[in-house]
């Protein structure tokens, strides 16, 4: 009998890396390791980093070290680093990070088994050496869908990879085709999230991104329609559309408008309550797409709209384009066709070169957005960017009392948006139901993780006798900041 081999994955950063945790997840179960939730009771620890501002890195390092420590006293007997700071650092995370006891990289995924195993037995694996991820497929997107295949793009298929085997572990799969990457869930949330593409081909001056996910490769509609209705089999009411940029999904398929026609496909899946569509370019936005988002049924109208600032120099500075006006007509555009749609963005506030005005122009469109969720990051230079060469740097104390004040105006301001729904009927996911915190969900305008939730009771103020997975009508009644309180409609809340 072999000997048994226990696996824990401790995710960091987006859902994208937790798609590419679930894909480790397959893979290391199909070989026969097992797959543990707590990293303390594993003979080896991956950590899923994430390697895009200064403070995941440093959340990165922390779980990479705290994971250590595990082998001073717990069953732990090696760390391994893998994601995306992983993929952009390699050796020099190797170097400076000794506590790890390997540094893998994306190329190194489709063989994760043997590399854990290696370094389990007490051998080292090479830390890769970092490269432009960029140089790695053609200038041109519709010259990319055939080079792509011989690059290592985690969660894509290959028409050249081999079948996967028949006797497969139960609740693994080649979830979107037969020569599909192999994926198994790492919790039963009713929620999922799907890959549609990866890579950007924006330039974003702040933004590294590219440099280590690579060029954007949009995944064949068939691949992402056989892992949802996956999915679907899995108990997953609700799948979320990730990449780096999913307005741009198809341009290499010779088709830009594919999302369009994609969308209500995936709708259509047995089983699927809600289709959520993440990270919106606000320049890329069509009318044809604002209308299959606010129109289709079981598709939310949800715009997480990457807007970063609004005030027109920095928008420039930041190679984006745009302004306050023309975002705010955006908005309305999106409130015209679909009144309670929800919306959300991030902003970068001391920009290179940022004036008072500018500042001000960009608490002008906040104040008047009537975001429902709102992210403030204040700018830190990112190796091998060109921001981090520019000019005109403001002072560390001028970053930190901009980014404090315009998150206390977030704050208010969502808190004040959500009191706008105190009377809406909405349509909540229930996630999770637990005695200390009741019965948990989500409507349509709250994505996973990022935005707020909603807190079901009954008509009589007491916790209604759900289980995750449930879709119920509820009426706004009371918010907590940015979370609601609804009761529940129907007549079966209390069974």
């Amino acid at each position: 009998m072999p000997e048994r081999r226990t696996v824990a994955l401790v995710t960091l950063g987006c859902a994208r890396n937790e798609v590419d945790s679930e894909e480790l997840a397959g893979r290391l179960a199909a070989d026969g390791w097992e797959l543990v939730e707590n990293a303390e009771e594993a003979d080896v620890a991956v950590v899923n980093t994430c390697g895009f501002v200064e403070a995941a890195k440093k959340d990165s390092v922390d779980a990479l070290l705290e994971a250590n420590d595990l082998k001073d006293h717990g069953k732990t007997q090696a760390v391994v680093a893998v994601g995306c700071m992983a993929e952009r650092y390699g050796k020099e995370l190797a170097e400076a990070l000794p506590e790890a006891d390997g540094v893998l990289g994306f190329d190194d995924y489709a063989d994760i088994s043997n590399r854990l195993q290696t370094i389990l037995n007490g051998g080292s694996v090479e830390a890769h050496t970092p490269r432009d991820r960029r140089k790695l497929l053609p200038l041109s997107p519709v010259e990319r869908q055939e080079a792509a295949a011989a690059v290592a793009l985690p969660g894509h298929g290959s028409v050249d990879a081999p079948e996967a085997p028949a006797d497969l572990p139960e609740g693994v799969a080649p979830a979107s085709g037969p020569r599909a990457p192999l994926r198994r869930r790492l919790d039963s949330s009713p929620v999922a999230s799907v890959k549609l593409a990866s890579g950007c081909d924006r330039r974003c001056s702040f933004c590294a991104i590219p440099s280590f996910r690579g060029s954007f490769v949009s995944r064949r509609p068939s691949d992402v329609l056989n892992e949802t209705r996956w999915l679907a089999e899995q108990g997953v009411k609700e799948v979320m559309l990730v990449s780096e940029n999913n307005t741009s999904y198809g341009k290499d398929l010779g088709d830009i408008r594919l999302l369009e026609s994609l969308l209500p496909e995936l709708a259509a899946v047995d089983g699927i309550e809600r289709v959520r569509v993440s990270y919106l370019q606000p320049a890329e936005m069509r009318p044809g797409l604002i209308d299959v988002l606010t129109s289709t049924e079981k598709v939310v109208p949800y715009f997480d709209l990457s807007f970063q600032h609004s005030a027109p120099d920095v928008l420039r500075a930041m190679r984006r384009f745009g302004d306050t006006d023309r975002f705010l007509e955006l908005l309305e555009t999106i409130r015209s066709k679909a009144p309670t749609a929800g919306a959300r963005s991030n902003f970068i506030v001391g920009f290179p070169g940022e004036t008072e005005a500018d500042f001000a122009e960009l608490e002008r469109f906040v104040t008047h957005a009537r975001l429902d969720a709102i992210g403030v990051f204040g700018y830190s230079d990112e190796d091998g960017t060109e921001a981090a060469t520019y000019e005109h740097k403001l002072d560390q104390d001028v970053v930190d009392a901009r980014l404090a004040h315009l998150s206390r105006l977030a704050e208010e301001l969502t808190a004040q948006r959500a009191e706008e729904r105190i009377g809406e009927t909405l349509e909540v996911l229930v996630e999770s139901v637990d005695e200390e915190d009741g019965v948990i969900g989500r409507a349509a305008h709250q994505a996973p993780e990022t935005d707020g939730q909603v807190l079901l009771t009954t008509a009589d103020g007491a916790s209604p006798d759900l289980a995750p997975g449930r879709m119920v009508s509820a009426k706004v009644v009371g918010t907590e900041g940015v979370d609601l309180v609804a009761e529940c409609l129907f007549e079966e809340a209390g069974r």
